[in-house]
């Protein structure tokens, strides 16, 4: 009996782990967008942007990518970088349903190398946050 609550103590812990790291990236993401967009750096919503906003918004969707995957290898009860592959594995999934969901949607949802650039750059970023946390150790 015991040794079930320790598993589902550690399955929580693990759901958790990945789930903070997926929040932290959608929240900041999300949070930094809006603050763009309040202080006039991005146009109104709805209105197209330039190329190089995207590319600002790549960067810093990118920054906050791999502390997602930091965040989630220093919760994580064990095996760090599996909690952070499955991090990653949801993260390009999120990204190929929005590139799906905006391909031809219009102008205003940018132009398409930036959504699949969120898709490829998943994995990677969230890796780099794991390694990183892996060192800090």
């Amino acid at each position: 009996m015991q040794q079930e609550t320790i598993q589902t103590q550690r399955r929580g812990s693990s759901v958790g782990a990945v789930a903070a790291g997926f929040i932290v990236t959608a929240l900041l993401s999300v949070g930094t967008d809006a603050v763009m967009h309040r202080t006039g750096i991005f146009p109104v919503s709805g209105e197209p942007m330039s190329d190089g906003l995207f590319a600002w918004a790549a960067a810093y969707r990118i920054a906050f990518t791999v502390l997602g995957g930091y965040v989630t290898a220093r919760l994580a009860p064990r095996q760090p970088m599996l909690h952070v592959l499955i991090l990653g594995t949801i993260g390009a999934l999120a990204a190929t349903a929005g590139t799906v969901a905006t391909w031809n949607a219009g102008p205003e949802f940018g132009p398409r190398w930036y959504p699949i650039l969120l898709v490829l750059t998943a994995l990677p970023c969230v890796w780099l946050g794991g390694l990183i946390a892996r060192r800090s150790y």
